[in-house]
């Protein structure tokens, strides 16, 4: 059953990269980061506002913390997740985004010392061989030669900051509503975002922008999170995290169906090979829990 959160903010976060790069050219990243948390916050604020008052000495305990971390997941990841959809595709945008876990695992033994299992290792290392595969076309070599481009640089800072999200949630271990962080967060990110939105470009709503920024407001930065933060306090941030894996697939399968990208034996690769990180770290220490058990008890 805890599964069950980090699967469902999977399924919403590889639907977002493909709004992030429906977005791009139809609204400015400024623009979209800035509305989609403001619209969060005031949805979010009638349901958190009464747990909000019952804990208000502990928010203004921790205020800090939660605007670190409403920069970190709603203005650094999602300013160049936004802006990086102008140079790369979809489908390496949401592949780059399954480094998370190997970037959380590191930081999270770094941070939280608590050495990563073989398992968790060798999983996190499958997924990473998947990834290379999929921004290289099946080249490694070539990108290895010559590095990744704009875009895929700026997705992978925006991986940097996530991880760093993962492993601060986990380590401070607030003891605050999931309603009330996550508006608190959602406040700060726009609180954050207001000079970009003041200083950018504007471009007149659309019923398709404001479709974008509705989905991006509701699924991405309130349904997402929320699921993701409850399955980060029951599961853990290394493990939780590697659930990452699954937006690549998400976004792969939509982008070749909706935006008409390229279907190539590299992508099919990759993505098994992310997915197959995910069984390692997760089904292969209950089977030998399961097998040992029965092993013990003839």
């Amino acid at each position: 059953m805890d599964y069950l959160f980090p699967l469902l903010s999977a399924l919403l976060w590889g639907v977002n990269t493909l709004v992030s790069k429906l977005a791009a050219g139809v609204i400015a990243p400024a623009e979209i980061a800035f509305i989609r948390w403001l619209l969060a916050a005031l949805l979010l604020l009638p349901f958190a506002l009464r747990p909000l008052l019952r804990h208000r000495a502990l928010v203004a305990q921790n205020w800090r913390r939660l605007a670190l971390l409403g920069a970190l997941g709603g203005v650094v990841y999602q300013s160049l997740a936004y802006t990086a959809a102008n140079y790369t595709s979809a489908i390496n945008m949401g592949v780059l985004q399954a480094l998370v876990p190997l970037l959380t695992i590191l930081l999270s033994a770094l941070v939280l010392r608590s050495a990563p299992t073989a398992n968790t290792i060798g999983g996190a290392m499958v997924s990473l061989l998947g990834v290379l595969i999929v921004i290289s076309g099946g080249h490694v070599a070539v990108l290895l030669a010559h590095g990744l481009n704009r875009g895929d640089a700026m997705m992978l800072c925006g991986c940097a900051s996530m991880a760093v999200y993962n492993t601060l949630l986990k380590r401070w271990e607030l003891q605050l509503p999931l309603l009330v962080s996550m508006w608190v967060q959602a406040l700060a990110a726009s609180v954050l975002l207001l000079p970009f939105y003041l200083l950018a470009d504007k471009h007149a709503l659309t019923p398709v922008s404001s479709g974008l920024i509705l989905y991006a407001a509701l699924g991405a930065s309130i349904a997402a999170p929320l699921s993701w933060m409850v399955g980060s306090r029951r599961l853990g941030p290394a493990r939780v995290s590697l659930f990452f894996n699954l937006v690549p697939v998400v976004t792969a399968v939509l982008a070749v169906l909706v935006l008409g990208e390229p279907f190539s034996w590299a992508l099919l690769l990759g993505g098994a090979l992310t997915l197959a990180g995910v069984l390692i770290v997760e089904l292969i220490p209950k089977l030998q829990r399961k097998y040992g058990t029965v092993q013990n008890n003839p």
